[in-house]
C-alpha cells in the first residue's frame, strides 16, 4: 500500500468483494472490563523497533498460506495464495517526541473483517489474544498487553482517522504538545477502563482531526489544476 505517513497519500481502498459471513452485531469484550492505571513514559526509540518486529510478526502470520508455503518477499501485496494485509503504527508511540502510555498500537486492513480464520485466527496461533469482537473490528494484544493489534476493513473510516491524527501530530508542534497536556491532565485519575480514558480525550482529538482535514483539503484545492484561460467553452 502506498505509504500513508505522506499527508497527501490516497485513501484506503473501497471493499472489492461479498463478505463471508454476516458480521457481528454487538460488542463482545473478552475478559470483561479491565481497571488500568494510564502512565505516560517519555518518548522511547525502543517503541518503532517493537513496532517493526511485530509488524512482520503479523504479516508472517496472516499471509502464511494454508497451502503449499509460498515464497514472500516481504512486501504488501501477494501472488493471491495468501490473504492481502496492510499494516501502520498508529497511536502515540507512532509520533516521534510525543510521551505516551507504553502501548504499541498498529492498525492493520484485511479484504474482509468478517473472515477470521484468514487473520484473527492467524493471529492467535502466532501468540496474540483476543480482546474485543465487534462490529467492523477486532482487536487482538500480546499476553503482556503491550502491543494492541486493531483490524478493520480497507476503506473503514477509522483507519483513515487514525492516519490522519498519527500524521497530524507527527507535522504539527501545537496539536502535539495540545495532546499530550491533555493526556498529563488525566494521569492522577482511576480507570475502570482503557476505553473510558480514551473517551475522556475525544473532545480534544476530534479537534485536531478536524484541523488535519481543513488542512488536508486545503493542500488539495492547492494543488488543483489552473481553469483555462479562456473560459468555459
Amino acid at each position: 500500500m502506498p505509504d500513508p505517513t505522506s499527508p497527501d497519500a490516497p485513501s484506503p481502498r473501497p471493499r472489492t468483494r461479498t463478505p463471508r459471513r454476516p458480521d457481528v452485531t454487538a460488542l463482545e469484550l473478552v475478559g470483561g472490563p479491565e481497571r488500568v492505571t494510564v502512565t505516560l513514559h517519555e518518548p522511547d526509540e525502543a517503541w518503532a523497533a517493537t513496532y517493526l518486529e511485530h509488524r512482520a510478526r503479523i504479516l508472517d502470520a496472516i499471509r502464511a498460506s494454508p497451502a503449499a508455503g509460498s515464497d514472500d518477499d516481504g512486501g504488501d501485496e501477494n501472488d493471491g495464495t495468501a490473504p492481502s494485509v496492510d499494516v501502520e503504527h498508529i497511536g502515540s508511540t507512532s509520533v516521534p517526541g510525543l510521551a505516551a502510555k507504553p502501548i504499541v498500537d498498529v492498525v492493520v486492513a484485511v479484504d474482509d473483517i468478517t473472515a477470521e480464520e484468514d487473520h484473527v485466527e492467524r493471529l492467535i496461533a502466532a501468540g496474540y489474544e483476543l480482546r474485543v469482537r465487534e462490529p467492523g473490528h477486532r482487536l487482538v494484544r500480546t499476553p503482556e498487553r503491550d502491543v494492541h493489534v486493531h483490524l478493520y476493513e480497507r476503506g473503514h473510516p477509522a483507519v483513515d482517522d487514525y492516519l490522519l491524527l498519527r500524521d497530524r501530530l507527527r507535522s504539527d508542534d501545537a496539536d502535539r504538545a495540545l495532546y499530550e497536556s491533555t493526556k498529563r491532565e488525566l494521569l492522577d485519575r482511576d480507570w475502570s477502563d482503557m476505553n473510558d480514558y480514551a473517551d475522556a480525550k475525544t473532545a480534544v482529538v476530534e479537534a485536531i482531526k478536524a484541523r488535519a482535514r481543513e488542512a488536508r483539503e486545503a493542500r488539495a484545492g492547492s494543488s488543483a489544476p489552473a481553469p483555462h484561460p479562456g473560459g468555459a467553452e
